[in-house]
Parts: structure tokens; C-alpha cells; sequence
């Protein structure tokens, strides 16, 4: 038995995590009242961001365990928490979205999207939807959704396009990016979390989950732009001045520092140092650059921040609904609560458990990426999708509700190729 203190903490933490759940299914609503409501606009647009929603229950909860606990207790916890996914994250988000990496990018697919017998915008948006998640596989799924969403926002992600097509394309995207990562055993958050402990190695990966999920893939993308056909066209320049030419060197020196980056994602000393010399390689060479996506990526590990220190709390509900569950049962239960949790958080929760099954161990993970593209918080790297994309939906904000309508199709496509295939 927990002294009462403790289980008031306990409570409290999941009180504040249901409100801040409760939060990002009412972010589009701030939004609103922010026009409304003019001389208290700032702060409805405060609250209307969806990446800063877990940032600031975290907040609310260090205030609250400080006051039952002390401060002294408070800090304890908040440092003891393991921030190294949400440091990962801001650094490849800005590192990918950089335009020598970027430009490199969208030159090879654009080189194989002239080569399929498609209209090239069409096989843009396929292509970003399909190939750039599954390369997630290798360059970690936060550098594949800041690629993927920079290279549809101007042609999928536009004002112009129905807002239900813009739902089912982000629900593609990020289910397909939820489940591309699993070709390999470090690239997905919810694989990492268990990849030791279990012995799981690339090749049984791909052998157990890849190719399903690569199969999952291609469909939902192909269907997603098929519904898409008629609004996709070759991005507007706006009279803008054609960017010049990237030098080879430069494109090398920044392909390089983001691949030591992702080799060494669970070093943040060493990824962050690779980072500072990033940050002085754009400055020395600045007239080959694009502003960084600095805010963008501060905001996402924010919200990642917060959900590491909210939930860091709920294991005490969490695993004993985990371990209580049958193969099958567990399958459907990771993709529910994967919708209100971090997947990550959920199958590291599942690798503490001893004497699990090969099929229970299976479901778990299966399950947990499965539902990965159900809200922001399933999966890591969607709040990274949220900050690039929102712009293009009405009020320029993302609704929990559109994106949960917008990826049940994609998710139970990657329901049967788990479970069936």
C-alpha cells in the first residue's frame, strides 16, 4: 500500500493527464475563441496549440506534487524522468528539415516520381506518403515525418483541398509512418522500447513486421491518393525567385551530420554536440540555408517533454491492464490505449513484465503501432506532423476529432496486415 501522499499523486497525475487528453480533442475550439474573443486572443491561441497542451499539464502537476510533496520532491521527479526522445526528436526534426537534406530529398523522389506511369503530382504525393514513411525505417520516424509533411504541405496540405481529404491524408500519413518505422528494430520509439530486453534484431523485424507493414503502406497511400486525384497539382511558386543550387559539399557535410545524429540517437550528449556544430555549419554557409524550423521543433519537444513527465505517472493503471490480457485481447487493447498514451510508453511498460509469450510480445507491439496514428499523442513523431501541417487545415489548427475520423481506415488496414498476413 502506497502512503497517501503517493496515492494522491497518483491520482492526481491521472486526473491532469485526462484533462490534458481532454485538452488536445478541444484545442481546434481555443482556436475559435480566439477569434471571438479579440482582446484575449493571445492566450486562446496559446491554448489552441496542441504541442504545447502536455507541456503545460506537466507544469501543473510538478506545481501540484510541490505543493502536496514539497518542492524539493517535485524537482526530483521532474529530473529523474528520461528526456532523451524529446531532445532526439528537436534536433532531427530541425537537422531533416534543413533545405540542403530537404532539396536532396525531394530531387530523388521527384526523379522516381517521372519515372512512374503517373501524373507527377500524383506520384509526389504517393510517394510521400508510401516511401518516405518506410524510409523511416533507416532514418528514424521523426526524420520521416518532417520530411514527408514538408514535402506534401504545399501540394496536399493547402487551404484549397477538402478539409476531410486533408484528414485522411494526415491519417495516412501518420499510420504509415507508425508502421513504416518497423522494418528495422531502432527507427520506431514503441520497437526501441523492447528490441533489447526481447532480442529482437533488425532481421526479425522485418521478418515478423516489416514486410506486413510495408504492405499496409502502399495500400493506404495508394487509396489516399486516389481520393486525392483531382486536387493534386504541381506546387505554385507563387512568383517566387527559383532557389539556388545547393553545393555537393554542403549537401554531404548536412547528409552527415544527420546520419551521425540518428546513429547516435540515444546519446544526447553526443547527438546534441553534433547538433551545436550543425547550427555553426548553417551559419558559416547561411546563403545555402532556409530559416530553421526552430519554433516548430522546441514546440513538439515540449509537448514530448510534458507527455515524458505526465506519463510517467500512470504505469500504476497502465500495466496492470497490460499483463491481465490475452494474446488477442492485448492486440486490441495496446491499439485503445495507444490512442490515449504514448505507444512507446506502453510497450516499455510491457517489456517489464516477465514470462511473456512470443505471441503476447508480438501483439503488444503490433497493437501499439497499429493505433499509432489515432491522436497526436500515439506516436512520437506526430506532433512533428501537427506543427508542419496545421497551417493548411481551417483556423490553422488540427482537430483530434478529424484526425482520429481520418485515420480509423488507414488503422484497420494495418490491423488486417498484422493480424492476417
Amino acid at each position: 500500500m502506497l502512503p497517501m501522499s503517493d496515492q494522491a499523486v497518483q491520482y492526481t497525475a491521472l486526473a491532469l493527464f485526462a484533462l490534458a487528453l481532454a485538452h488536445t480533442f478541444a484545442a481546434k475550439q481555443f482556436e475559435r475563441l480566439s477569434h471571438r474573443f479579440p482582446r484575449h486572443a493571445g492566450l486562446f491561441h496559446l491554448l489552441g496549440e496542441v504541442e504545447v497542451v502536455f507541456g503545460f499539464w506537466a507544469i501543473v502537476l510538478i506545481v501540484a506534487m510541490g505543493m502536496m510533496q514539497g518542492g524539493g520532491q517535485a524537482l526530483a521527479y521532474a529530473e529523474s524522468r528520461n528526456y532523451t526522445e524529446p531532445l532526439f526528436v528537436f534536433v532531427v526534426m530541425v537537422v531533416a528539415a534543413s533545405r540542403p537534406v530537404l532539396r536532396t530529398v525531394v530531387w530523388v523522389v521527384g526523379g522516381i516520381a517521372r519515372v512512374l506511369p503517373l501524373p507527377t503530382p500524383l506520384a509526389n504525393a504517393w510517394l510521400g506518403l508510401a516511401a518516405v514513411p518506410l524510409l523511416g525505417s533507416l532514418i528514424t520516424e521523426p526524420a520521416a515525418m518532417t520530411i514527408a509533411a514538408l514535402m506534401l504541405a504545399p501540394t496536399v496540405f493547402r487551404p484549397e483541398v477538402p478539409e476531410r481529404l486533408k484528414y485522411l491524408a494526415l491519417g495516412v500519413l501518420f499510420v504509415n509512418v507508425s508502421i513504416g518505422g518497423t522494418l528495422t528494430s531502432y527507427a520506431a520509439p514503441p520497437v526501441l522500447m523492447v528490441a533489447t530486453t526481447w532480442q529482437w534484431d533488425s532481421a526479425f523485424m522485418f521478418t515478423h513486421f516489416g514486410w506486413k507493414a510495408a504492405v499496409a503502406v502502399v495500400i493506404n497511400a495508394t487509396i489516399a491518393t486516389f481520393m486525392l486525384r483531382q486536387h493534386l497539382h504541381a506546387a505554385s511558386a507563387d512568383g517566387a525567385p527559383p532557389e539556388a543550387a545547393v553545393p555537393a559539399l554542403v549537401v554531404l557535410v548536412h547528409l552527415a551530420l544527420l546520419a551521425g545524429v540518428v546513429l547516435l540517437a540515444h546519446h544526447p550528449v553526443a547527438f546534441l554536440g553534433l547538433f551545436l556544430m550543425f547550427l555553426g555549419f548553417t551559419q558559416a554557409y547561411e546563403r545555402h540555408q532556409s530559416p530553421l524550423i526552430l519554433k516548430e521543433a522546441l514546440l513538439v519537444a515540449f509537448f514530448l517533454a510534458g507527455l515524458v513527465v505526465l506519463g510517467g505517472l500512470q504505469g500504476w493503471w497502465l500495466q496492470p491492464i497490460v499483463s491481465g490480457l490475452e494474446p488477442l485481447a492485448l492486440f486490441f487493447g495496446a491499439l485503445g490505449l495507444t490512442a490515449v498514451t504514448d505507444n512507446a510508453a506502453l510497450t516499455y511498460l510491457g517489456s517489464l513484465i516477465t514470462s511473456t509469450s512470443a505471441d503476447a510480445k508480438y501483439m503488444l507491439v503490433a497493437g501499439a503501432v497499429a493505433g499509432g496514428g489515432l491522436t497526436v499523442i500515439a506516436n512520437a513523431p506526430n506532433p512533428a506532423g501537427v506543427a508542419l501541417l496545421k497551417r493548411g487545415f481551417e483556423d490553422e489548427s488540427i482537430g483530434a476529432g478529424g484526425l482520429l475520423l481520418g485515420a480509423i481506415g488507414p488503422t484497420m488496414l494495418a490491423v488486417a496486415a498484422l493480424l492476417l498476413l
